[in-house]
């Protein structure tokens, strides 16, 4: 089931931003975000990662929760903040149904968030988990997930910023993927959305 038709032209566009630069280690943007539309394969799956506090956490920790997934990194400097806001402000508007969710936030760029992580989280909803790894940790589940990101550097500065979806990916209390909704999607939809599959049991 796909949460988000109406917006896809929206999330296609950010996607094909980067694909000229796109890691040979994923696929293209344009094929990532095809297999998501259409539900092309599966998405999501087994992951262990560190969270901000370097404990280790699996995805099958949380089974029994509905799962928000995001992919993103500290630096970012509008989309990613934003979009942890607006999933910080329907958790908040859910109340105590919000127990029902387990918000996750995983990191694009480990070289920075490292250290970072605990700290920014800070700043958005209590219960979200901060997930780290070694980079190509973080490629493989990123990979699962369809979500497309890809480290571009200015060449005079040699700084450089990550290219991404910022796409919201819910997953089932069975771990199972059941949608995706695209970047700057409303507090008002993520209550509308979260409250519909906290219902449906």
């Amino acid at each position: 089931m796909k949460l988000a038709r109406a917006c896809a032209l929206v999330v296609a566009a950010s996607l094909m931003g980067g694909m000229a630069a796109a890691d040979e280690q994923q696929p293209s943007a344009a094929q990532m975000m095809d297999d998501l539309m259409f539900a092309h394969g599966t998405v999501g799956g087994p992951f262990t990662l560190t969270d901000q506090n370097g404990k280790p956490r699996s995805d099958s920790e949380f089974r029994g929760k509905l799962m928000v997934v995001y992919f993103g990194y500290t630096f970012c400097p509008d989309v990613c903040p934003t979009d942890l806001m607006a999933i910080t402000q329907a958790l908040d508007a859910l109340g105590k149904d919000a127990a029902g969710i387990q918000p996750i936030f995983i990191t694009i760029d480990p070289e920075r968030d490292n250290a970072a992580m605990a700290g920014y989280l800070r700043a958005f909803h209590p219960s979200f988990i901060g997930l780290t790894g070694a980079p190509e940790e973080i490629r493989k589940v990123a990979n699962s997930y369809k979500a497309f990101y890809v480290r571009v550097e200015d060449p005079k500065t040699h700084e450089y910023w990550i290219d991404h979806a910022g796409v919201i990916y819910l997953m089932g209390r069975d771990g199972n993927y059941l949608g995706f909704m695209p970047p700057q999607t409303s507090p008002d939809r993520l209550i509308e959305i979260l409250r519909k599959y906290l219902v449906a049991g």
